[in-house]
């Protein structure tokens, strides 16, 4: 089973094979702060390329991804992820926000990556609540990993002190 690391820091900078940015429907390029800190880290190229695959696709499914080069950032690819607006709960959110993790899993190990980073999908621009999130986050990684035996390691990277606290307590508990 592949190892769980938690960090606080800026996940551009983390030198892992994949890196997981939460994204929209759309994919609108800088539509929150984590993707603009993508772009930024990872260069004009990825610009090119995503407008490219969506000129083709115009959208993605909910929890759907779409995989680029890294270019400048010290990970070899990008997921971009469709992550769901909190709406109160009653809107298949949270299953939504699974399957963002569970997709990401699936393709990074499709790809043949051995280590991924997940960021605190949702909690910014799409206001889930962050201690939901993390559980769905956590949930949804533990219940994939078995069936993605490349992957040798998962990191979250927390940005901030209070989401960095709520993964903490989840994954001493279990």
């Amino acid at each position: 089973m592949a190892e769980i690391e938690l960090i606080q820091g800026d996940i551009t900078t983390v030198p892992v094979d994949v890196v997981v940015n939460g994204t929209t429907a759309r994919v609108v390029i800088g539509g929150g702060s984590l993707d603009k800190a993508v772009h930024q880290a990872a260069g004009p190229l990825l610009l090119t390329e995503l407008q490219g695959v969506m000129d083709e696709r115009k959208t993605i499914a909910l929890g759907e991804g779409i995989v680029t080069d890294g270019y400048k950032m010290p990970c070899k690819k990008i997921i971009h992820t469709a992550c769901p607006m909190y709406m109160g709960g009653g809107w298949q959110e949270a299953e939504s926000l699974a399957a963002c993790y569970r997709s990401s899993l699936m393709a990074a190990h499709d790809a043949g990556m051995e280590s991924i980073a997940f960021p605190n999908l949702a909690t910014g621009a799409q206001t889930f609540p962050k201690k939901m999130a993390a559980e769905i986050a956590v949930a949804a990684v533990k219940e994939t990993l078995p069936a993605t035996p490349a992957i040798k390691k998962v990191v979250f990277v927390c940005f901030e002190q209070e989401n960095y606290a709520v993964y903490a307590e989840l994954l001493r508990a279990g």
